[in-house]
């Protein structure tokens, strides 16, 4: 296993875009510079996508002009032209596309074919890196989908191959409903690694059945070394019924610690970043490792 693995924080994009009662922008903010102190470096902060669709990202201008006087690494989601244009008026250094592996969840989700979607996304890298921006990919449903249920390897790799050939330094391979097992995210990732180098692969796994951490643990053994999660398990997508929020970041950090690895969190600080969003939310910290933590504490 590397040494070293990479978070990539999506508690504050990924995490909210599902909550019905809209955070304020400095709440975000606050969120956000917690999740910074706690030692995380790349943190994926909202989506250029219209407010009609997810309003909980209808802030991003706000947003993304506030951050400019905070030092972090951000991502910020960008679902077509459209999106980009309106990105390139902030020093934005990164952004995020996304397709899917699922002909029937692109349809649902972004109302385009998957072919569309690589198509667009294709112009979209390409005018981003005039820019200097970088681009990280997202392959959606890649270990299941809501309305196909089980997805072909293949149809996840033509995906995978084509976002990094166009040009994404990293693919994200999202398992949108939680629904896969360590045998079939090492066989999904055993796939892609004879096309696409393991540091440019990356985890991004919600934990539905209770199985994120398992999948995570046996993609680590190939050689995968970047894990997106979501402080106090944040998350659910309002395109795919049923999914469950994101694997915990908390939860993420303990296991990788037990392991002997380096993340450079401070796995406390962090669980005060989640408690503060969920304590904001008034709902409960989906992290096992927060809610032990807490508990001691009270």
């Amino acid at each position: 296993m590397e040494q070293t693995i990479t978070i990539v924080e999506v508690g504050p994009r990924d995490g909210l875009q599902n909550e019905k009662q809209i955070v304020p922008t400095d709440i975000k903010i606050e969120f956000i510079k917690r999740l910074l102190a706690s030692g995380l470096k790349t943190i994926e902060t909202t989506s250029f996508v219209s407010p009609k669709w997810v309003p909980q990202m209808g802030d991003h201008e706000q947003l993304v002009n506030l951050l400019t006087k905070v030092a972090g690494n951000f991502v910020v989601l960008v679902p077509n032209m459209h999106g980009l244009e309106k990105v390139l008026n902030y020093p934005v250094k990164q952004i995020a596309v996304f397709a899917a592996a699922s002909e029937t969840f692109s349809q649902k989700n972004i109302n385009r074919s998957i072919a569309q979607s690589l198509e667009e996304y294709k112009a979209v890298i390409q005018t981003a890196h005039s820019a200097g921006l970088l681009v990280r990919g997202y392959v959606s449903c890649a270990l299941g989908c809501p309305y196909e249920g089980k997805i072909e390897t293949q149809a996840v790799v033509n995906v995978a191959r084509q976002l990094y050939q166009a040009g994404c330094y990293q693919i994200s391979l999202g398992d949108t409903i939680g629904v896969g097992t360590a045998l079939s995210a090492q066989k999904l990732v055993k796939e892609l690694l004879q096309e696409i180098p393991a540091a440019a692969l990356a985890l991004h796994f919600h934990d539905t059945y209770g199985q994120a951490l398992a999948n995570i643990l046996a993609c680590l053994e190939l050689g995968i070394h970047t894990i997106d999660s979501a402080a106090a398990g944040l998350g659910g997508c309002p395109y795919a019924k049923g999914a469950t929020g994101n694997v915990a970041s908390e939860d993420v950090i303990y296991m990788l610690h037990g392991l002997g690895l380096k993340t450079g969190v401070d796995i406390d600080k962090l669980i005060s970043a989640g408690e503060y969003m969920c304590q904001y939310l008034n709902r409960p910290n989906c992290s096992k490792v927060a809610i032990a933590t807490l508990a001691k504490k009270t």
